[in-house]
Formats: C-alpha cells, structure tokens, sequence
C-alpha cells in the first residue's frame, strides 16, 4: 500500500498538469480569435477618390414597411382548425361521422321521399280489410309491420327523430347549465362547500328514482321525460368542469391576470374556458346516447311516451316482448340497432373530438 500511494500521486499530478495545459491552449485559441476580430473590424482609411468611386445607392436609407413588418410576426395557427384537422386523422371517427350524419339526415328527410308509409296508419289488405299484422320485411314494408299493421320501418325513423331530438335538447341543458354551475362552484371559494353539499345530497338519490318519480307525476310526453332528465343530467358536467377549474384555477397565467386586473368574467370565458374544451365536447357527446338510453329505460318500466307516440323506446320495448318468437324477432333487431349504432357512433366520435381538441395534442 505503501508504494502504490505515491504512484497514485504522481498520476494525480500528471492529470493536473494536463488539464492547465489544455485550458492553457484553450485560452490562447480564444486570445487569438479576439485580435483576429479586432483586426477584422478596424477603420479603413480611404482616399477622397475611393469615396467618390463608392456608389451612391449603398447610402440611401432602407425602406420600412409596417405590413410587411407585421407579416414576419403573423401566425397563421387556429385552434378549431387544428382541432378539426387533428379529428379528421382518425379513420375511424371520419367513418362513424359521415355515417352518423347520413343516417340522421335520412331519418329527418324519409318522411318527404315517395312511396313512404305514415308510421301511426294502420295499413290493413286492399282485398280482405283485414290488418297487415306481424308481416315479415318485403319490398313493401322493408321492416315488416308491428302487431296492428303499423310500417316498422316508417315507425323506427319516427322513433329516431323523436329520440334524437329528446338527445339533443337534454345534451344541450346538460352544456348550459352544467358549465355554467360548475365555473360558479370551481372558480367562487365562498360558494364551494354549500354545491358541494347540494351535489353529495342530490347524488345520493339514485337518478333512477328521480327519473321514476317526474315521470310518474307528470303526464307521459316528450316534455316530462326531458324534464326529468335535465334535473339531474347536469350533475356530471357541473362535477367535472368544477375539477378542472379547481386545477387551472390558481396558474400562474390566471394569476397574472387577476393582478391586473382582470374581470373575474374574462378569466372565465378566456383562460379557463379554452382549457376544457375537450372535456366539455366529450360530457356533450356522450349526453346525447345517454338521454337516449334513459328513453328506452323508462318506456321499458311504462313511464315513457304513450305507445301511439313512436320512439326508439317503445320500439325495442315492443320488440322485447316479441323476442322469443323466431319470426317475430326482426321487431327488436331493428330498432335495437339503430340505437346501438347511435350510441357506439356517439361515444367513439366524443372521444376522438376530445382529444383533437386537447391543447396538450396541438403544436
């Protein structure tokens, strides 16, 4: 150990040596760059004939101009742009979509086509007077006929339409007032505890029983099952948008604002909105296949719409009856499939438009 002990000095010192040359070199290399550039920016001395020979042009001051000034810094980035283009690279959303809005375009355009069948008229035999009951799909009725004559098919684009719109107008409560609700309860502090006491005492209650209850009250129509639906649909949206706001509440960026001044209406709609869009997309999407299934749920336990009135609810409830018959079991098939196809279009198109409009996905 002894004698390894001054060998490992040695190399020690040797290192040390090294390492002050180098930087040694170092800084002669950056010494010499330093005259090179002195030397390189010295006045020349010229002649009042080279002046002369010197061509005025290289004189004359540079133009400036404040459009074109304003071009360089120009970006021509949009976020709903961006969104849109992000959705449109998803193959399978592009499909869902454009099959989506056929067939709800053709569900509101059937009625106006030739040769259609009203969906409430009892078709009965032309010879006999007898009703076309539980008829098979034929080139006359594509979806055969319920069990009073009634077209099946002209029946399940009238359930759609009234489905779809009953969708529509609870997802677009579910937006209003969810949003609006859950900004209040996110962003006001003072206000905090009593929604969230209201939110845990409503939550309790099982929607279920809400939805039985306004139904049972009130006359069976499109207006109480909406009615029912929107006292408890926002719940979910009022829920999550409280949680981002609680999350991008107190950033740097909103705080900046707000020592400036800033109203407590303009953080809001500019900073904190634009922060959830893909949230409130996605809450919204999926409401609509939820108002749908919530229809069917309450034609299914008799407190949906009169069963003069065709939806997609009293379609699968009527063809559920019929299901173990064989021959009768294209009833459910068909209604049950537009429904399915609705919701399973509705929530995988929700999702992708969620995270094209994500700004983490956008550059």
């Amino acid at each position: 150990m002894a004698a390894k002990k001054p060998l490992f000095n040695r190399q020690m010192r040797r290192i040390s040596e090294l390492d002050a040359n180098i930087q040694a070199g170092l800084a002669r290399e950056e010494a010499e760059r330093a005259k090179q550039a002195e030397a390189e920016i010295e006045t020349v001395d010229y002649t009042p004939e080279q002046i002369a020979a010197l061509d005025p042009a290289l004189f004359e001051p540079a133009g400036f101009n404040e459009e074109d000034a304003e071009r360089t810094g120009y970006s021509n980035y949009s976020y709903w742009a961006s969104t849109f283009k992000n959705f449109w690279r998803n193959k399978v959303a592009r499909v869902l979509i454009i099959a989506l809005i056929a067939v709800l375009l053709f569900a509101f355009l059937q009625p106006i086509f030739p040769g259609q069948h009203d969906p409430v008229t009892i078709n009965n035999d032309p010879e006999t007077g007898i009703q076309l009951m539980n008829l098979a799909p034929s080139s006359e009725y594509w979806f055969g006929t319920n069990a009073i004559g009634q077209d099946l098919w002209a029946r399940v684009w009238a359930g759609t339409r009234v489905s779809v719109f009953i969708g529509l107008v609870v997802a677009l409560s579910d937006l209003v007032v969810g949003v609006i609700i859950g900004m209040i309860w996110g962003y006001v502090r003072k206000v905090d505890k009593v929604m969230t006491e209201i939110y845990n005492v409503i939550s309790n209650v099982p929607q279920t029983l809400i939805l039985i209850l306004v139904s049972y009250i009130l006359r069976p129509s499109i207006t109480t099952i909406i009615i029912s639906m929107c006292m408890v649909g926002w719940m979910a949206m009022a829920r999550f948008i409280r949680n981002q706001v609680v999350i991008f509440r107190d950033r740097d960026f909103n705080l900046a604002s707000r020592c400036l001044g800033t109203s407590t209406f303009r953080i809001i709609t500019k900073n904190l909105l634009p922060q959830m869009v893909s949230v409130i997309m996605l809450q919204t999407a999926l409401a609509i296949p939820g108002a749908i299934g919530d229809e069917v749920f309450l034609t299914y336990i008799g407190l949906g719409l009169p069963t003069s009135q065709a939806s997609l609810g009293n379609l699968v409830e009527a063809g559920r009856v019929l299901m173990m018959q064989k021959e009768l079991r294209y009833q459910l098939i068909f209604p049950a499939a537009v429904v399915a196809f609705i919701t399973i279009a509705f929530y995988i198109i929700g999702n992708a438009f969620s995270d094209a409009a994500d700004p983490k996905n956008h550059v």
